[in-house]
């Protein structure tokens, strides 16, 4: 198997099971629609897409998804599916489409998710993965232990670069670790990159040679691929840390060659993850998509939040950033650090770290800091203190009886 892709999808479908299977492993390889002359057993063979294993799990009356064959049965199964390394070679944009292309929307398919992929060690070669993870991110922050505590400078729109980098100043200030533009703030005409990176950095600087210690500043460089090497460039001149990009809206392509072309961590935000995870019958789960991200070289990963404002569940979201930090191959872990972020607060530290069993993350919260009653310092100050009683397993009540910003957070929280 070390040389071939394999891929676990879960398959509904109104035909019967193995027959679609082949179809989808035809359509994926060497066949098409009807039989072919040159189809040989010769070619199957060599490129063919092979069933690894096929599971029924239940038979339901109705279809998932709509727009496939009518049937008075349609059986759910667990798919694994294998195809030779020699077909695309170490390439994830052809990997793209052959493990995630044409076969979502065949007839006989009424419902199909990719679960998990397993790739051979020649895609380690042909990409380079993090190059700064957790431990780089650690050493670039000067965040020893403990999560990061990170917060969001919104909104999005309105703020001038003055304004941005007055709300900066607040939080740097205030004592936080970590700042990140919002994932529709990159290069607008009322907030334009380039000002904006000057005045923040500024702030970040002025602070740092006071105390010694760099606030890390995660600017949304999003754009096209030669705008992203430029707003890099900007950033690293003026002394930043972090640069940020939305994975999805960039690609595999582009966010590959800002990896290669980046000396600072790239945090990577998955705007658009909905769309392609919502539904149950269809898209992909985290721990195949993530894989992918990390090797082009993503540092960090946005994983949702326990109790958070959206769809997902606490336990999909603590198996996401499970998987950014589990190992890709065997001896290349090319581990990224886990953001954890949407309506987080300190109420959340206890169950996160608990059922994660580290603190190797980075807890953004907005709301949670900035509405603080006593100012963003205590924002920050009871934000930290949440996380170091749930690291010491102390009740967070009781925690908080010595701590007045984190009692007077829990009122609000």
């Amino acid at each position: 198997m070390n040389s071939r892709i394999v891929a676990q999808y879960w398959l509904e479908t109104g035909d019967d099971p193995l027959r679609t299977a082949e179809t989808i492993a035809g359509e994926q390889s060497s066949g098409t629609f009807l039989k072919l002359a040159n189809e040989t057993p010769e070619l199957k063979e060599r490129s063919g897409a092979r069933i690894e294993a096929l599971e029924i799990l239940e038979v339901v009356d109705r279809p998932s998804l709509p727009g496939g064959m009518v049937s008075e049965r349609y059986t759910r199964c667990l798919l694994t599916l294998s195809w030779p390394l020699e077909n695309m070679g170490p390439c994830l944009p052809t990997l793209m489409s052959t493990v995630a292309g044409n076969l979502f929307e065949l007839r006989q398919v009424s419902g199909l998710r990719l679960l998990s992929l397993q790739l051979p060690e020649a895609f380690a070669k042909a990409y380079l993965g993090p190059a700064f993870g957790i431990e780089g991110t650690r050493r670039m922050s000067g965040v020893r232990q403990g999560p990061l505590i990170g917060t969001i400078i919104k909104p999005s729109v309105g703020l001038s670069p003055d304004k941005t980098a007055e709300q900066v100043k607040m939080l740097v200030d205030g004592g936080i670790d970590f700042i990140k533009d919002d994932e529709l703030q990159a290069d607008g005409p009322h907030c334009p990159f380039e000002e904006r990176v000057t005045a923040v950095m500024r702030v970040v600087n002025d602070a740092a040679q006071r105390t010694g210690r760099k606030v890390m500043v995660a600017f949304n460089l999003t754009g096209d691929l030669d705008q992203m090497r430029q707003r890099h460039d900007w950033v690293l001149k003026h002394g930043g840390t972090c640069v940020m990009a939305c994975v999805q809206s960039v690609g595999l392509v582009g966010m590959n060659a800002l990896r290669r072309h980046s000396a600072l961590p790239i945090h990577g935000h998955r705007a658009g993850w909905g769309y392609l995870s919502r539904s149950p019958a269809l898209g992909w789960d985290f721990a195949a998509w993530q894989s992918l991200w990390r090797l082009v070289g993503v540092d960090h990963l946005h994983v949702n939040g326990l109790r958070n404002k959206f769809s997902e569940s606490d336990d999909t979201v603590i198996a996401s950033a499970r998987a950014v930090t589990r190992p890709l191959f065997q001896d290349l872990p090319m581990a990224a650090m886990p953001v954890f972020s949407s309506a987080q607060t300190g109420l959340q530290a206890h169950d996160t770290f608990k059922a994660l069993g580290h603190a190797d993350l980075l807890c953004t919260a907005g709301g949670g800091i900035f509405g603080h009653p006593q100012g963003v310092a205590a924002g920050v100050a009871a934000l930290r203190e949440a996380w170091d009683a749930a690291q010491a397993g102390i009740d967070l009540k009781a925690y908080a009886a010595t701590r007045p910003a984190l009692q007077s957070a829990l009122g609000f929280w």
